[in-house]
């Protein structure tokens, strides 16, 4: 379908490019690097004599890292000196205690790891609900306090995630490790990644039309969550296998979830594109792929069950299915208010683009990782050959977008098909296959 634009998107987003394209340095710039650098300097005064060399030269490169992210994204500066507030004031309350979490009231109901977290699952949830009610009718109200709460929930897994390695140091300095070992560590940091990447484009693009359909698998993410919390008892601090006793770990699995934030911030695009470009679609044979694709990105997490069908997941899939069909029912409603198709092209195509890059570097990390662990790069076991065939997959479309110019319905289709392929290679793998990632288990 050719693509088309409006006259408020395009003023929308000449306005927004030119309020974040690039821009000098100035003296904020400068005085937040040198208070990052501070952090650092204190953080070596407390914690060095159990750094390494790798973990410090980390350390410093966050620095550097961080402070080029505040220079390209000023409201990164507000969201980190909060979250440094958050955690300073939970670290001062445990009192070097992990007994406390139950005894004082902000730990117990506000900033533990468990209640920031839990925290995070409601505000994404209410986030989603703001956005679409936003969107369906046209409130600015309601689709700001989406924005609002989404930075909220952001905040608040961050917090939780500083606060939960703090509580592992706490446990013994021999258990203490960086939060993103497992499933349930790794999926708040999935949400966080990839609500950030959605609310970088939303400032980018002046358009908060997106929110309801990308928090919708931050929510599914969610619904994962409550029920690893309470029916597995994930929270819970556990010391690291060996194989994770790596300071590769710290670089290869936040490159590895930019990309599969950004690659499901992509699908996610991709599917507001095809309920746009199909708008004026009355044939149900026509729309017949899209349900079908968007019930079977709705029913993927039905592999957790433990036996039969349990409820939860039932519920789960059957309100996920309903939703994709009230989305499609409603598309004429919905393609008016979403941005330009020429928009929504050029998001997809710039997420996929980033979580190609990091995926790239993490794959190589891993493999280096690999070499370190078990004294070979690539060993075809399952977890890496499904990583491959991510890579393949999106190598594929960016080949095709650059060089054969792919568009329009065709890439959007796609992109939820990697999103499949993406969710196998990132949960299938662990379920039904074994091999030397078998710690990645539930």
């Amino acid at each position: 379908m050719e693509l088309t634009s409006s006259a408020h998107d395009g003023a929308g987003r000449t306005a927004r490019r030119g309020m974040d394209g690039p821009r000098g340095i100035d003296w904020t710039d400068i005085a937040f690097a040198v208070l990052l650098a501070a952090g650092a300097a204190f953080a070596f005064q407390r914690v060095g004599g159990i750094m390494n060399y790798y973990d410090k030269a980390i350390l410093a490169g966050a620095v550097v890292v961080l402070a080029w992210l505040a220079w390209l994204w000023r409201p990164l500066r507000a969201l980190m000196i909060a979250v440094a507030i958050s955690g300073g004031l939970a670290v001062t309350l445990y009192q070097g205690d992990l007994a406390r979490a139950d005894q004082a009231f902000l730990l117990k109901y506000l900033l533990s790891s468990q209640s920031a977290i839990l925290w995070m699952c409601a505000l994404f949830v209410i986030a989603t609900a703001c956005y679409w009610i936003g969107l369906i009718a046209r409130s600015f109200t309601a689709s700001w306090l989406g924005t609002a709460l989404t930075w909220s929930a952001v905040f608040a897994g961050v917090t939780g995630l500083l606060v939960r390695w703090h509580e592992s140091y706490l446990l013994s300095p021999d258990i203490g490790y960086i939060p993103v070992s497992n499933l349930y560590e790794v999926f708040i940091l999935f949400s966080l990644i990839t609500a950030l990447f959605y609310l970088y484009y939303e400032r980018k693009y002046d358009t908060r039309s997106l929110g309801g359909f990308v928090l919708l698998v931050i929510a599914s993410a969610v619904a994962f969550l409550v029920w690893y919390t309470f029916d597995r008892g994930a929270q819970q601090i556990q010391p690291l296998v060996p194989a994770l006793q790596s300071w590769w770990m710290k670089l290869h699995v936040p490159a590895n979830f930019i990309g599969y934030g950004t690659f499901s911030l992509a699908a996610m695009v991709a599917f507001a594109y095809l309920v746009k470009a199909h708008g004026k679609t009355s044939s149900w044979v026509k729309l017949a792929p899209l349900f079908v694709l968007g019930v079977l990105l709705a029913v993927e997490p039905m592999i957790f069950r433990q036996s039969g069908m349990p409820a939860y997941w039932m519920t789960y899939a059957g309100v996920a299915a309903l939703i994709v069909g009230g989305i499609l029912l409603g598309r004429r409603q919905l393609a008016e208010r979403l941005p330009a198709l020429e928009v929504l092209d050029d998001i997809m195509y710039k997420a996929i683009a980033v979580g190609f890059a990091f995926f790239t570097v993490a794959t190589v990390l891993g493999a280096l990782w690999a070499a370190d662990a078990w004294g070979a790069y690539w060993q075809w076991d399952p977890k890496e050959t499904w990583a491959l065939i991510v890579w393949l997959n999106y190598a594929a479309w960016l080949h095709m977008r650059l060089i054969k110019g792919l568009r329009g319905n065709a890439a959007a289709y796609w992109a939820l098909v990697g999103l499949l392929v993406t969710g196998f290679a990132f949960l299938g793998v662990n379920m039904f296959l074994s091999g030397l990632h078998s710690y990645g288990e539930l």
